[in-house]
């Protein structure tokens, strides 16, 4: 195992893998130059899905049936530079899979149950929780400029929320605004990806029922239907070629160009443009890439990287044991210790994610007032209540209000340029389509004139 010196002295990127509930795995980095380990937590083990960087500076993985855990499920975040310390929160029920706003402010967390919940990582505010979903969620994805969350189920139902209305600061018990329920695929939905061309929006899905789709999901148009002869377990759009991998149940990863035309809704391809590549012997359970090319994870506990122009194994690293449920490649710079990395302006922090909506609840007693504790998941387990004079009560309620009012302030500005940055694209995207229609009606008219 390298030394902290070694991994400060480096460039380069790391892999971030994950395995699932047998804790036959936990959570390793390994250097993807020679597949050396250079941490090991044994007793971390997440879901598909469940595991996002944020900021490229900590990681959260969700943790199902983890001991201690009231409601079944914990989330936990680590520090890249002090991952032996891990910042616990228990959620009141499982969550499986997550996903994390660009930024890195936005945490969204599904559930077994199919319900969806929504933090503000930085201060672990709970700003929203509902109904998601009558299923087990599976997948979240935030769309490319984050102003859409994307939810999809074992019942093969997408599902497409606002975030303007998960941002909403009427209350958290009010309904999200669902933009549109997408159903198509026949069962359990294995990945979700997002990409916008200069004028389009598409969601790609992929399902166990063996069919990879491609959405409009501006519109809720389904635009293509991609049908594999094996159920597709993982999917990734490797963008600097514009290439769609899917990972099939047999271990073979077929890869395509994503060529998208909302207008025709028109797609080809031969046969002999179709890009098989064998390299395992199990199911893929995950797919990324890296700097070094396409990284593929399998049942068999190997991890594949493939060189980008070859398309052949340039690298094989052999997991002793355990199923890897999770890929994610962060800098390796990431591992630098804060007095090593160069300070930003604004500092990023995270903070435990609170159990309920409400902060502090107050109820009235005879001199004193009884203070509950809701966003600390610690005194909930153990059913501690902390008697305070109702004078120190009343200030803590006051500076409470003040920090919400603020919280509150900040939340609405950024409401406002998300907005704004939506109507901006919604511009755009109406002058591009039109721009493409006149385009192609000169096209037709110069080919009738021509014949």
């Amino acid at each position: 195992m390298c030394s902290l010196g070694e991994i400060m002295g480096s460039d380069g990127e790391l892999l971030v893998v994950c395995g699932d509930r047998s804790m036959g795995l936990g959570l390793k980095i390994l250097d993807m130059n020679t597949g050396e380990e250079l941490l090991h937590l044994p007793n971390c083990a997440s879901p598909s899905s469940g595991v996002v960087c944020l900021r490229d500076q900590f990681i959260a993985a969700s943790q199902i049936n983890r001991h201690g855990s009231v409601g079944g499920g914990a989330i936990g975040i680590w520090t890249l530079n002090k991952p032996q310390q891990a910042l616990w929160s228990y959620p009141l029920e499982e969550i499986g899979p997550l996903a994390c706003t660009k930024d890195g402010t936005y945490l969204a967390g599904g559930a077994l149950s199919g319900n969806a919940y929504l933090w503000d990582v930085t201060g672990g505010k709970l700003l929203k929780t509902w109904r998601a979903c009558s299923k087990t969620l599976n997948c979240l994805l935030f769309s490319d400029d984050d102003s859409l969350l994307i939810s999809s189920s074992d019942d093969g139902m997408i599902c497409v929320w606002s975030l303007i209305s998960l941002l909403d600061l009427e209350g958290t018990g009010s309904l999200p605004s669902l933009l549109h329920s997408l159903s198509g695929h026949e069962s359990t939905i294995t990945g979700l990806l997002t990409t916008s061309g200069n004028y389009f929006s598409v969601l790609v899905s992929s399902s166990l029922d063996g069919t990879c789709k491609v959405w409009d999901f501006i519109t809720g148009r389904l635009v293509q239907t991609h049908v594999h002869h094996l159920a597709i377990t993982s999917i990734f759009l490797y963008q600097g070629e514009g290439l769609l991998f899917s990972g099939s149940a047999n271990g073979h990863i077929i890869g395509r160009k994503l060529d998208v035309d909302l207008e025709e809704e028109l797609f080809s391809i031969a046969s002999d443009q179709l890009l098989e590549l064998k390299g395992h012997s199990g199911a893929i359970t995950a797919l990324t890439s890296g700097q070094a090319g396409l990284i593929s994870a399998s049942e068999d506990n190997t991890i594949c990287i493939w060189d980008v122009i070859s398309w052949t194994v340039i690298r094989r690293i052999n997991v002793e044991k355990g199923k890897i449920t999770n890929m994610v490649v962060v800098q390796r710079s990431s591992m630098l210790s804060a007095s090593n990395r160069r300070k930003a302006s604004n500092q990023y922090t995270v903070s435990a994610l609170d159990k309920y909506p409400q902060l502090i609840s107050l109820s009235k007693g005879k001199g004193t007032t009884t203070l509950h504790s809701l966003g600390s998941p610690q005194h909930m387990f153990d059913g501690q209540k902390v008697n305070m004079p109702l004078d120190m009560v009343m200030q803590m309620k006051v500076e409470t209000s003040i920090e919400n009012r603020v919280w509150a302030t900040k939340m609405a500005k950024h409401v406002m340029e998300i907005n704004k940055y939506l109507q901006s694209c919604l511009l755009d995207l109406m002058q591009q389509r039109l721009l493409e229609k006149d385009t192609k009606r000169m096209t037709k008219k110069k080919t009738k004139v021509q014949s």
